[in-house]
């Protein structure tokens, strides 16, 4: 009996944490999606990367809701002993973890697959917006100067984008020696296809190689709370009386 006190304690405590994470990614990524210019002005030094972050706040609205769900389930079925909410609460965590394996083996075993894919959608759409969409070009070249790299494969990403036709030149994170926006030398083709900078695709694989061990220890922690709390709400669902 003292077990089961203390692990519907313990879900309730840790379901009120992710249900207060869910508020707060609600309200932030609604104050960003209404009110996006006052969001930009308190954080000044981001202004750089400005219109990305009213996509941003679709994807915190969308983050915060799961959290929301799943912390009052958890918290609301462990507190009040209700059995239909814990089982909600362990299938949702059930589909979620399922998702996340079935994400990792793609990732693993069909990433040539995966980037042949992405290449179809992501590539036609740098040759038609890129130059074009002040979004969509602030979006990839944040991208691009954080990973170091250069469109999706290399520089030919870029060859009759807007930004193309007009300057005729390629972006300059495309040129090893050029990686600064406001350098005055353009990136022309031959400079791009000597300095040869990897695409951010096998720029962010290399990335992720590197930094296996952290990348796979923060993967196996999400899991393991994940695991834990479905044990917890299984063992408190086959509890009750």
């Amino acid at each position: 009996m003292q077990c089961f006190g203390f692990v519907k304690t313990m879900m309730i405590l840790f379901n009120l944490l992710i249900f207060l994470c869910g508020v707060a990614l609600l309200a932030v990524g609604i104050w960003v999606s209404v009110d996006g210019p006052s969001f930009l002005k308190i954080f000044g030094p981001l202004s750089s990367s400005a219109m990305q972050f009213v996509n941003v706040g679709y994807f915190l609205i969308a983050a915060g809701a799961v959290l929301f769900a799943l912390g009052f389930l958890g918290c609301y079925g462990a507190q009040a002993e209700n059995k239909c909410a814990l089982m909600m609460f362990f299938f949702i965590l059930l589909l979620i973890f399922i998702a996340e394996v079935a994400a990792a083996v793609v990732a693993l075993v069909y990433t040539t697959m995966a980037e042949n894919f992405l290449t179809l959608l992501v590539v036609p759409a740098i040759k038609k917006d890129y130059g074009s969409q002040v979004e969509f070009s602030q979006v990839w070249n944040t991208t691009m100067d954080g990973l170091k790299c250069c469109g999706f494969n290399n520089y030919t990403d870029f060859e009759d984008s807007p930004s193309f036709v007009k300057s005729h030149a390629f972006p300059p994170y495309c040129c090893s020696n050029n990686t600064n926006s406001t350098a005055n030398e353009p990136c022309t083709k031959k400079k791009a296809a000597n300095d040869a900078v990897k695409g951010c695709f096998e720029q962010l694989l290399h990335d992720i190689r590197t930094n296996a061990v952290v990348v796979g220890g923060v993967a196996a922690g999400i899991g393991g709370l994940e695991l834990a709390a479905m044990i917890a709400s299984m063992y408190v669902y086959c509890n009750l009386k």
